[in-house]
């Protein structure tokens, strides 16, 4: 990993303070990926989740500069996150309490600073302080450096899923079981 990288931890209203720089970095991130990684888009999106129960953000700095972050939450019984899930599944698989699934949302690294370990070490860092059962994402299934890395840090595909938003993706759906 980097020396003189800094991961931090942030609650909701904390996050709120550098919402500006959450959002610059997923449009740097996503520059070439079209319409559907919008900054109108994201704002909504990452709105409605910083206001899940224990929604957690970590964030990696370097340089006095972010330059990666994650974030995620734990699935409640209403979850809409399983809408629109592909059969089969397993039985049961999409049951929730609140305290079974942590659904990762976002792992994002800005391109400058990528293939040093700040993915792994945001991924590794978040979910070593989460009590979940288990830990749940949504991939594209044509990333192959993250359908990569998840694998190497333990996800397995269970099935796909595309969400009920408008122009919404298909995603494969990874588990990992701590």
């Amino acid at each position: 990993m980097i020396e003189g990288l800094h991961l931090r931890h942030h609650s909701a209203d904390e996050a709120k303070m550098i919402l500006d720089q959450l959002v610059n970095l997923y449009l740097e991130v996503y520059r070439d990926d079209g319409e559907f990684y919008s900054e109108d888009r994201y704002r909504r999106h990452l709105d409605l989740h910083m206001q899940r129960v224990e929604w957690e953000l970590v964030t990696a700095m370097a340089d006095g500069s972010l330059v990666g972050y994650i974030y995620g939450f734990p699935l409640s019984p209403q979850t809409r996150w399983w809408d629109g899930i592909h059969e089969p599944a397993p039985h049961g698989f999409t049951d929730e309490d609140g305290k079974r699934t942590f659904a990762l949302s976002e792992l994002l690294v800005h391109p400058d600073w990528r293939r040093q370990g700040i993915a792994a070490a945001l991924h590794n860092d978040l979910l070593a302080s989460r009590s979940e059962a288990r830990a749940t994402l949504l991939v594209r299934p044509d990333n192959v450096d993250a359908q990569t890395a998840y694998r190497s840090w333990g996800w397995s595909k269970v099935t796909e899923l595309r969400p009920g938003w408008e122009d919404a993706l298909t995603f494969d759906v990874l588990v990992r079981i701590p």
